[in-house]
Formats: C-alpha cells, structure tokens, sequence
C-alpha cells in the first residue's frame, strides 16, 4: 500500500472523527437547527465516503459476482436511508424530490464530471457500446414507469393509486433483478468491462487496491452503515424547519442538496475511475446507480411505506419528470456510441445548472 493511499486514509479518518464530533455536540448542545443541520451534512458526507470505499474493498474480495450485488446493495446506502427516515415523518414530496435529485445528479453531476476529467487526460475514452445500448433502455423504462401513472391516475381515488403503484412497484423490481440476471450471468462476456462497476483489476493491480484486509472492510462496511443512518435520522429531523429558514422549497432541498449529499461516495469513485482511463466502469458507477434508484430504489420505498403505515405512490410531479426525462435523453444521446470526451461532459454539467436554477426558484 502506497504513502498517498495511507495519507487518504488518515486524511478521512481524522475528517470523519472530527465531523462526528462536531455533529454529535451540535445536536445535543447547540439549539440553531440550521447548525445541526449542516453539521449533520458534513458529517453524513464523510461516513457515505468511507461506506464507499468499504463497499469497493469487499467487492474486491468477494469476486465480481458477489461483489457486483453487494456494490448495488451499498452503493445507494446512504439515499435509501435518508428516504427511509423521510417516509416516517411522511414527507413524501421530499422523498421523490430526492429520487429525481439521485437520478439527474447521477446521469448529469457525476457522468458529466466523470466525462470531463477523464476527457482531460484522455482525448477520446470508448466502453462497451452494447452495455451502453441496455442502459439506453433501461433509462426510458424508468421514464415511462414515472410519466405512466402520472398521465393516468391523476382523478383516481387513494385507493385505486396505491394499488397501482404497488403493482408498478412490483414490475420495477422484478426487471431490475433480471437485469441483474442477465448482466452478471448469461450475457456476462457480452457486457464487458466493469459491468459491477468494479474495475476488471489484474490481481498486482488488484492488491494494490486493497487497503483493508476482508474482515476490516466487513467491518468498516457495517459501522459506517450505522452511522449514516444516525446522521441520516438527525438531518431529516431538521431539514423542514432549515428549508423553511432559508426559504428554500422542499424540491430544491430534496433534488440537489439531499441528493448529492447522499451519492457522495458514487462521485469520487467515478471520477478517479474516468481519470484511470477506466471509463467503462465511470459511466456504470453513474449510470448504473442513477438505474438503480428508478428500478429499485424508489419501487422499494413504495412496499416500505406500507410496512410504516404511510402509503407513498409513485405519482411524481411534472417538474419531477420532466427533469428526469431531460437528463435520460441528454446522457443516452451522448453515451449511445460507447464513446466519450470531454466536451460532453460539460454538456451534461450545463444541463445540470440549468435544472438545478430552475428548481431553485420553482
């Protein structure tokens, strides 16, 4: 293991422990909610940062096929969490609002950043243009599994809309498990590069990776899990009253600020991968994830939400979809021919900017 590798992980340990510290006196001693709040975001960042990196590091020992579902599992970790705790003080408009917000940040933030620095240092980067094609379809399905019962239900009574969303729900994760199937079993070699967002390493290359041994990463993977989910509580429980302060809408708070608090660990591994030249497994990390939440996510929020006794469905609003529509068509239009550059990236950063003014001021 390298100095650099060993001054990281030094650098994180002491961020980690002193953001802690400072949310938990904050919370405990210190009554500005907007205190709390920020301390609760700063410190929620740096767990969702090492959960990140225990993530990839028993990825790395369990092999690509484990390692794949375990990426999937606790790559969102931190977002399904804080959504968990929204849908318990039933802010269900916040809920959605931070599923737009993971989707759009994922295809447009982290792609685009991802493109950008790796477009840099490498004029021209290719991935697999099949596994590319897949993500295409993927994406307009999560479209039209949100636009559907938008058009649709809109005069429908309670009743009626939660049991379509139920059987939407159900769908979603049904085809997200057999994509699941079908990318990591039977069309495995045809997929290619990185297709579990893990780099395809040599083994040198492969122990150079490994900063921790395996039951060090099971561990790190489990008490960083507790303590997102602790900092996840406390900013949920005061995320109302700071909006409100700083006259913020709850969209805006729930799309971009949630959001990219929750995918933290998503956007450094994306953009050191593209920089690696490893843009195959970037635009996974990005795409990948931003499927994820439509898929399986949010269909399994729904099913939570009936086990809380708050039912959520899946009507989102148009803002909601439409910002979802505009980031899948710019990031398919742009990844379709399994090669990217530079310039791209700043398109979807663009794009980025333009949504997130839009709904500042919504």
């Amino acid at each position: 293991m390298g100095e650099v590798s060993l001054l990281n992980k030094k650098t994180l340990y002491i961020l980690i422990f002193t953001t802690t510290l400072l949310s938990v006196f904050t919370h405990f001693f210190i009554e500005s909610e907007v205190m709390q709040f920020i301390t609760a975001c700063l410190s929620l960042l740096t767990w969702a940062t090492l959960l990140g990196k225990a993530t990839e590091s028993v990825a790395l020992y369990a092999g690509e096929r484990l390692g794949g579902f375990l990426n999937a599992t606790f790559g969102n970790a931190a977002e399904l969490i804080i959504s968990i705790f929204l849908l318990k003080e039933g802010l269900f408009d916040m809920v959605k609002a931070s599923i737009t917000g993971s989707i759009i940040g994922n295809l447009l933030l982290v792609l685009g950043l991802s493109l950008f620095f790796g477009g840099l240092k490498f004029k021209v980067q290719k991935f697999n243009s099949m596994l590319a094609g897949h993500n295409v379809s993927l994406m307009m399905l999560a479209v039209i599994a949100l636009f559907v019962p938008a058009v649709f239900l809109q005069n429908m009574t309670t009743d009626t809309v939660n049991t379509v969303s139920i059987v939407i729900a159900s769908v979603l994760l049904i085809g997200y498990f057999l994509w699941l199937y079908f990318s990591m079993v039977t069309h495995k070699k045809e997929l290619g590069d990185s297709i579990d967002g893990i780099p395809n390493f040599d083994e040198k290359e492969k122990d150079a990776h490994l900063e921790w041994s395996k039951r060090t990463s099971i561990l790190l993977l489990v008490i960083s899990t507790v303590f997102v989910a602790i900092q996840s509580e406390w900013l949920v429980h005061n995320i109302e009253s700071v909006a409100e302060a700083l006259g913020w809408s709850e969209l805006f708070v729930g799309a971009f600020l949630i959001a990219i608090i929750g995918n933290a660990a998503e956007h450094s591994a994306a953009i050191f991968l593209a920089m690696k030249n490893r843009i195959g497994a970037a635009v996974e990390i990005a795409v990948g994830s931003s499927l994820q939440i439509a898929l399986f996510v949010a269909p399994a929020l729904v099913f939570i939400s009936l086990f809380l006794g708050k039912p959520m469905d899946i009507i989102f609003t148009t803002y909601e979809i439409v910002a979802i529509a505009v980031a899948a068509f710019i990031a398919s239009s742009i990844s379709r021919d399994g090669s990217t550059n530079w310039y791209e990236g700043i398109l979807l950063l663009i794009v980025y900017v333009i949504l997130g003014t839009v709904f500042f001021v919504v």
